[in-house]
């Protein structure tokens, strides 16, 4: 009897698995399909069973010549990052291959556990400690530049107070102009460093402020479109920080939708409700989830790792604080902001806790 129900043991434990198994026959025709692969693949056995292993590559948009190889060398390889296509969703897994003589017939077992969650918490955790100590560089060299710029200044003023000559007068304001915009840019350098006064606000109020102003100097062949979910409750927030933060992200969407310049350009902004959500290592049973889309050029491929870094930039004639500023604030109401780009669709998500 024991005997027995250890031979049923192996198929149970692969049936109660949460990683993807999938066994090829040698005629390469797939034979077995764990629950947890029609998961992953978002696929039923029914329709997995239909297809042979070049089919299933086409499909899933990957090299079956090493998988093959396997049932000449049989030996057994491991990738730690394949992408998978699903849905039309880049998926990354870690993959490993084995060789499996069973019943006097070659099989290759396929492991597949999918580690996009894991690569993309590493990913964020490294970005955000890149990004806090670019920061904090920033801030100590707008600090030395803050001191001597208001002695610079205070100088200037002094001298202008015994000067007579109105002529030489003017290098004086010149002095003082420059050293007040530079002065300016040092504050923003430095960016908020706490959060005002909250207050129960509705979300949609904000971003219908920040839209309506964002329309006043709106190229014509730019649209906004809102997509807002009327069932997200008051919370508390500050709404003149959350402005800011909103109104930085749509600039910049703006500025890229008018820098490419193509016929229907369009943003669009869109909350809904999202539950049981993880927002920095913190679980959050509701929060509000903002979208800022824009179909525009995309962001490019060297700047997706550092986009919220302090002082960069695509522009020639950008300053680089907006995203960063932007981020500081969204942190500031222990929310998240993240983004995702391709060509033709940018997103910008933000989730913010309800405390209701």
């Amino acid at each position: 009897m024991l005997s027995e129900q250890i031979k049923e043991l192996p198929l149970a434990l692969l049936e109660e698995a949460n990683t993807a198994f999938v066994v090829i026959s040698s005629d390469l025709k797939l034979i077995y399909a764990n629950p947890a692969s029609e998961l992953l693949l978002s696929q039923s056995k029914q329709r997995l069973y239909q297809q042979n292993l070049k089919q299933l590559a086409k499909h899933y948009h990957f090299n079956p010549t090493s998988i093959q190889n396997i049932f000449i060398n049989r030996n057994a390889f491991t990738e730690n990052e394949v992408t998978l296509l699903v849905d039309g969703h880049p998926l990354l897994i870690a993959l490993s291959v084995t060789y499996l003589n069973f019943a006097n017939t070659d099989h290759v077992i396929l492991e597949m556990r999918c580690i996009e969650q894991q690569r993309k918490f590493s990913q964020v955790h490294y970005q955000e400690h890149q990004q806090k100590a670019a920061q904090d560089l920033v801030r100590g060299l707008a600090h030395e530049i803050k001191n001597p710029l208001g002695g610079l200044r205070g100088a200037a003023q002094l001298l202008e107070s015994e000067l007579t000559d109105p002529e030489l007068k003017e290098f004086t304001q010149i002095i003082i102009e420059q050293a007040d915009r530079l002065n300016a840019l040092v504050n923003r350098l430095l960016g908020p460093q706490k959060i005002g006064l909250r207050a129960t606000h509705n979300i949609h109020s904000v971003l219908e402020k920040v839209r309506k102003l964002v329309c006043l100097d709106l190229p014509d062949f730019i649209k906004i479109k809102v997509d807002y979910d009327p069932s997200i409750p008051d919370f508390e927030m500050q709404p003149d920080q959350l402005q800011q933060a909103f109104l930085n992200v749509i600039q910049n969407a703006v500025q890229a939708l008018s820098a490419n310049k193509k016929e229907h350009s369009q943003i669009t902004l869109r909350t809904r409700t999202a539950h049981q959500v993880t927002i920095n290592g913190l679980p959050q049973r509701l929060a509000a989830e903002i979208k800022i889309i824009d179909n525009g050029p995309g962001i490019p491929e060297e700047l997706k790792d550092t986009l919220f870094y302090p002082m960069v930039t695509g522009r020639s004639d950008g300053t680089g604080l907006g995203l960063s500023i932007a981020q500081e604030l969204i942190k500031q109401h222990n929310g998240r902001i993240e983004c995702h780009s391709t060509q033709g669709n940018t997103e910008f998500l933000i989730y913010l806790p309800m405390i209701i």
